[in-house]
């Protein structure tokens, strides 16, 4: 399977170019277009408690199955957000973690399945008691919000992010939640509530926009009922 990823951090379009037998699977609607030789199904991908497991993380219960079943194709797919994406190789050695909604598509090999975080994380975190664990050997296609810049941890180095700016990470790097600013009140003066301090070695993916601080940005638009 060879793909790329067009146009830049804002208005992406990924290219797979599948050969004959070879399938995709991808988040409902991801499909722009694909050539007369690719088949399309809706799948549930791991039976009905992994599809329950998915919509409590913020995913689609469905999947898209591209199959290129009468010889090979291409196929174009889109996030529904205006952002990036980028393509994670996964050896099947560790899973990564990924935000809500940061699922975009990936190879046959991939298993997408959902972690559910201790209670302090998941009040915390911004993401919830549940996030996406995508496990497996194959290719996987990431979305953000914005732009996605990479983190590279060294051993035992730190970063402290903004849980709302999270889009992926692997399992083997060490996250813990904290207060953004010593003492409740810097804390809640600072615009920052809570954030999350990884350790690394690893790389921790994140996005250059806030999707609630956008939607709070956009509130001054709307007119106000009286």
């Amino acid at each position: 399977m060879k793909h790329e990823i067009m146009y830049g951090h804002s208005f992406p379009l990924v290219k797979v170019q599948l050969d004959s037998g070879e399938s995709l699977k991808a988040e409902m609607n991801a499909m722009v277009s694909m050539s007369p030789s690719i088949d399309i199904r809706g799948t549930v991908d791991g039976g009905l408690l992994k599809g329950l497991g998915r919509m409590l993380s913020g995913e689609k219960f469905f999947f898209q199955e591209l199959t290129a079943a009468r010889g090979g194709g291409e196929v174009l797919l889109a996030p529904s957000t205006i952002g990036d994406v980028q393509a994670v190789e996964l050896d099947g050695t560790y899973s990564l973690f990924v935000q809500k909604d940061g699922f975009l598509a990936g190879t046959s090999g991939i298993q997408v399945s959902t972690k559910m975080q201790n209670l302090r994380k998941g009040l915390f975190s911004g993401e919830g008691f549940f996030i996406l664990e995508i496990s497996g050997r194959g290719t996987v296609f990431i979305s953000s919000f914005g732009a996605i810049h990479a983190i590279n941890l060294a051993p035992h180095e730190e970063v402290i992010v903004d849980s709302q700016h999270l889009v992926a990470w692997p399992s083997y790097v060490e996250y813990n939640v904290q207060r953004a600013a010593q003492g409740w009140l810097n804390t809640f003066t600072s615009g920052e509530i809570m954030v999350c301090r990884f350790k690394g070695e690893g790389v921790v993916l994140i996005q250059s926009r806030n999707a609630h601080g956008f939607g709070g940005w956009l509130q001054q638009f709307f007119p106000k009922s009286r």
